[in-house]
C-alpha cells in the first residue's frame, strides 16, 4: 500500500507564497515521476509541475518563473514551491507519484490541499 501525504496549503493574499509539501510512504521500491496537479472549481484537473527521478522538470506555462519544483529521492518527497501567487492559482492541489509495477505503473494521488489566493 502506498500513501501520499500533502501538507502546507492555505490562504494567502495576491503576490505572496506558499510551498507545498509530499510525502510517499509504503511499499517502496522506486519512484519514477512526482508531480502536482491542481483542479479549480468547475475546471479539469490540470498539470502544474513534474520532476523525474533525475531531477528533469516540467511546468505550465502559466506557472512558469513563479513556481519551483524540487524533490528528495532519500526521503521520497517532493515540493512545489509557489511565488507571486495570483488569484487564478486558487485551486484544489494534488501530489502525484508514478511507481513502477512490473512492465507498467501505477499512478498515486493524494488527498489535495487547498490553496486560496485572496485579499
Amino acid at each position: 500500500q502506498v500513501q501520499l501525504v500533502e501538507s502546507g496549503g492555505g490562504l494567502v493574499q495576491p503576490g505572496g507564497s506558499l510551498r507545498l509539501s509530499c510525502g510517499v510512504s509504503g511499499s517502496i521500491f522506486s519512484i519514477n515521476d512526482m508531480g502536482w496537479y491542481r483542479q479549480a472549481p468547475g475546471k479539469q484537473r490540470e498539470l502544474v509541475a513534474t520532476i523525474t527521478s533525475g531531477g528533469g522538470v516540467k511546468y505550465a506555462d502559466s506557472v512558469k518563473g513563479r513556481f519551483t519544483i524540487s524533490r528528495d529521492n532519500g526521503k521520497n518527497t517532493v515540493c512545489l514551491r509557489m511565488n507571486s501567487l495570483k488569484p487564478e492559482d486558487t485551486a484544489v492541489y494534488y501530489c502525484n507519484a508514478v511507481l513502477p509495477y512490473g512492465l507498467k505503473v501505477l499512478n498515486y494521488w493524494g488527498q489535495g490541499t487547498q490553496v486560496t489566493v485572496s485579499s
